[in-house]
């Protein structure tokens, strides 16, 4: 059994291609990964929810863009959502425990069907504001 982190990306990108844990630079995407590179063990896994890539590997190389899910139309989160699915079931197993670090917009369509594969789901901010979701981030001496 492994963790996988799911981190949602961020609109604020530095302006060349770069490995994707690298292109974002919100401060929040910036704690998010500092969190998930203090609680990765051996063989778990973290990837980033892109609203225009899907399922992204944190070193793939990406260019800028300018997509977000917060402004999507229903159809197309779900077409969204079955393409990361698809990119998921290929890194997770039953038994497996998913950590949603993005906003509720990047794991509504996600979290059944996650259920759905025999996954544990843990959603740490679940309701916090942005504030309360840095704070928390940054605080390191967590179990």
């Amino acid at each position: 059994m492994k963790t996988v982190y799911l981190v949602a990306c961020a609109a604020k990108k530095r302006s060349s291609e770069l490995p994707a844990e690298e292109l974002y630079c919100s401060d929040l995407f910036g704690k998010a990964r500092a969190y998930v590179r203090r609680k990765v063990n051996t063989g778990d896994e973290w990837y980033i929810l892109s609203a225009k890539h899907g399922l992204l590997h944190p070193r793939k190389k990406i260019g800028p863009y300018n997509e977000t899910l917060n402004h999507m139309r229903k159809p197309a989160r779900l077409q969204w959502a079955s393409r990361v699915m698809n990119e998921l079931t290929k890194a997770v197993r039953s038994g497996d425990t998913i950590v949603f670090l993005a906003g509720q917009r990047y794991r509504d369509l996600l979290e059944p069907e996650v259920v759905a594969l025999g996954c544990q789901i843990r959603i740490p901010m679940r309701g916090m504001p942005i504030g309360k979701q840095l704070q928390w981030l940054g605080y390191t001496e967590r179990p």
